[in-house]
């Protein structure tokens, strides 16, 4: 031990039982650990017996060994979690050696000093658990022990480290284990604040707009002066027929834009407004609004599937002066030849819906498709040539110039969520109007529970929520997402509070009942899927996230912002507040490649995704097919205006093997895929199956393998 006596810095002493525990260090390197034991003696506590440790033996060594270490080393420490008597009596053995100079006490952590380590610690750098102060680094093994204690073993990866992360922060390791356990710690759970924001923008007053009489009063009655997302679009030419898209916050009052621009033309004879959004429950809901805001000026229609409105009865009528649609209700239109008549403006609700991989093309499609009937019949009344100057082949200055000469149709493109605004709007050849404000603040929470914990922490939330009123004298109301309809149905159960699924499942009556309940502050929550992300109007102060997915697939940015987005009205609330339940290790589908942890930090700190409309083989067939029916040889003008890449000549040729198309026109059969958005290619495996007589479980089995090598 010589050699070892010469380079000691430190030793290190820890009370343990009645003797204790010395640790010798050099450069932060532990050289050795022994045992030392005191006894009294008439010069007072000395230096009895000393053994090195060596495992789990022990070698005896001469008792004035330790006195040698100790006056070779630098300092001597003692540490603060040992006895008042243990560290009297170690300072009187070394007061007898003329060492006391050398010795500190110290605080330190006691499972390291336990398993013979020496760290140091101080309050800024040490976590504290039931009984003292640790080292981080014990600290983060004492959470592992006990997410594993607590039945939460499989909490790894993103979850983990956020759970290390706060535990750092406040230096309180039971509060972290308590948060495992359902406490609702606000200054755990809170990840951030979205503060209210407000640009700066005159506001444009309402007796100034001179519009139709009939709408200028409307208006009148009801503001003195536009919100400042109107203002802009105003000022930048929304009512001298400019094309726009509009990317505002939800509640911001960006649909207002669409509304006043559409029903002022229709009271100015400028042709007919459709409003188009994506799904059926947001149409019945605007068919709705409209009726109730405008119906005694103008007459509605609506139009979501083949001919009416479900579980209402109401018959399409294309004559309407408004038409309300889903996306695929105003494109089996188009694509089945009916005639819509002059159409003077249409407003595209949830434009970033073109980037979706199921939905995106057809909207895309339609906006085209949609584009050039307007031109067409403008060019007709005026007495053009059908298909001249159509579709890409006519500059946007040529396309607004007829617009203006024959009463072509105004664009208006609204979403709360694009990633890539310029590029979009510059691609939909409209003005950009963006407005970056958030009426009211939102605070975002997350906490980790599995799917028994999670029903408990809604319970507690709706209930505190519903219990709490805002300054504007509104109860707090809460909408819950999840992944599926009987999720809706088994979480609504559970709620102590009134509460109610809504999702497209219900029939139309029990939706607007649903509507009517919550809107009158009569329920405490809705828990719904996907249906109310796309802006169903419900007033709710809080929306709590049970699951980041939908059905089988985790949510994008856009989605989860756009959901989010629903927390807190001006009107009605102080703040909106989110809270994103985590389990942690949890995917819903074997094909999730994350887990839902990973998902909630990767969506909490994300950037909003490029709005990019993406073509596989079956959507530029089935595009091409759709354009082919409705505009025949200049099919290939409205591929070439889509915003994504659609490989004409490719898809042309499918369609001509699948016998969907002669020339350029839609065979019979082609005619019927396109019509009821068949699938081209599921449709002509179908079809190439019955021609070959295959046995109906031979076609099932040749679509699934189908659908796996895409």
């Amino acid at each position: 031990m010589s050699k070892q006596v010469q380079e000691v810095e430190t030793i290190f002493c820890h009370e343990t039982g009645d003797d204790y525990l010395v640790v010798v260090e050099r450069d932060g390197q532990r050289l050795f650990r022994a045992k030392l034991g005191l006894s009294e003696t008439s010069a007072g506590p000395r230096p009895a017996k000393f053994r090195l440790k060596q495992g789990s033996s022990e070698e005896p060594r001469q008792p004035d060994e330790f006195v040698e270490l100790a006056r070779r080393a630098k300092r001597i420490r003692i540490s603060e979690q040992t006895s008042p008597a243990g560290r009297r009596e170690l300072r009187e053995m070394l007061a007898g050696y003329q060492l006391e100079d050398k010795a500190k006490a110290v605080r330190t952590c006691r499972y390291c000093a336990s398993a013979g380590r020496y760290s140091p610690i101080t309050t800024e750098t040490a976590v504290k658990d039931d009984e003292d102060w640790i080292c981080r680094d014990c600290a983060r093994q004492e959470l592992e022990r006990q997410l594993t204690y607590s039945g939460s073993g499989q909490v790894t990866g993103a979850a983990k480290e956020r759970l290390e992360e706060l535990m750092l922060e406040v230096q309180d390791l039971d509060r972290i284990v308590n948060l495992l356990k359902g406490q609702l710690d606000p200054d755990l759970t809170k990840f951030d604040t979205i503060s209210a924001t407000t640009d700066e923008v005159d506001p444009v007053r309402v007796d100034s707009l001179n519009l139709h009489p009939g709408l200028q009063n409307l208006l009148e009655d009801r503001f003195e002066t536009l919100l400042p997302v109107q203002s802009l679009a105003v000022e930048n030419g929304l009512f001298e027929g400019d094309d726009q898209m509009v990317v505002s916050a939800t509640a911001t009052g960006k649909t207002l834009v669409g509304e006043m621009a559409g029903i002022d033309r229709v009271l100015n004879g400028k042709g007919k407004m459709l409003f188009l959004v994506p799904l059926v429950a947001l149409a019945n809901q605007k068919y709705e609004d409209f009726q109730d805001e405008y119906g005694h000026l103008v007459d509605v229609s609506i139009r979501v599937g083949a001919s009416r409105i479900s579980d209402n009865g109401n018959q399409f009528d294309p004559s309407a002066d408004v038409i309300v649609g889903t996306y695929e209700g105003i494109d089996h239109a188009l694509r089945t030849g009916k005639d819509m008549g002059d159409i003077g403006t249409v407003v595209i609700d949830e434009v970033h819906t073109l980037k979706e991989e199921e939905r995106g093309h057809r909207l895309d499609g339609l906006i085209s498709r949609l584009k050039y009937t307007c031109e067409q019949r403008a060019a007709r009344a005026k007495g053009e040539p059908r298909n001249e100057r159509s579709g890409s082949e006519a500059t946007r200055e040529q396309r607004a110039s007829r617009r203006d000469d024959y009463g072509g149709a105004q664009w208006v493109y609204l979403s709360a969520t694009v990633g890539n605004p310029e590029q979009l709007a510059g691609a939909l050849e409209s003005k950009l109007i963006e407005f970056e404000e958030r009426p009211v603040p939102i605070e975002r929470h997350v906490t980790f529970a599995d799917g028994q914990e999670k029903m408990r922490i809604e319970n507690k939330l709706v209930k505190r929520e519903f219990d709490t009123e805002s300054s504007k004298g509104y109860r707090g109301q809460t909408i819950i997402f999840t992944n599926s309809r009987r999720r809706c149905h088994e979480i609504s159960r559970k709620l102590e509070y009134s509460s109610a699924p809504y999702h497209a499942g219900l029939d139309y009556g029990r939706r607007k009942t649903v509507e009517r309940q919550f809107g009158n502050q009569d329920l405490a929550a809705v828990v719904t899927t996907a249906a109310l992300a796309a802006g169903v109007d419900f007033p709710a102060s809080q929306v709590v996230f049970d699951s980041l997915a939908m059905g089988i697939e985790w949510l994008s940015v856009q989605e989860f912002e756009q959901m989010l987005g629903r927390a807190g009205r001006p009107d009605y609330h102080d703040e909106g507040k989110v809270y994103v339940l985590v389990e942690p290790d949890c995917a819903y589908h074997n094909s999730m490649e994350m887990t839902e942890d990973e998902v909630a930090f990767k969506l909490l700190k994300g950037d909003m995704e490029s709005v990019m409309t993406h073509y596989d083989e079956d959507a530029a067939v089935e595009e091409t097919l759709a354009n082919v029916t409705v505009a025949g040889k200049a099919a290939k003008a409205l591929n070439d205006r889509m915003l994504g890449d659609v490989p004409t000549k490719h898809a042309i040729g499918k369609l001509l093997q699948y016998d969907f198309i002669d020339g350029f026109e839609p065979t019979p059969l082609g005619r019927v895929v396109t019509e009821h958005f068949l699938d081209p290619g599921e449709a002509f495996t179908l079809l190439d199956g019955i021609r070959k007589d295959a046995h109906p479980y031979d076609l099932i089995a040749d679509l699934e393998l189908r659908d796996e090598e895409l």
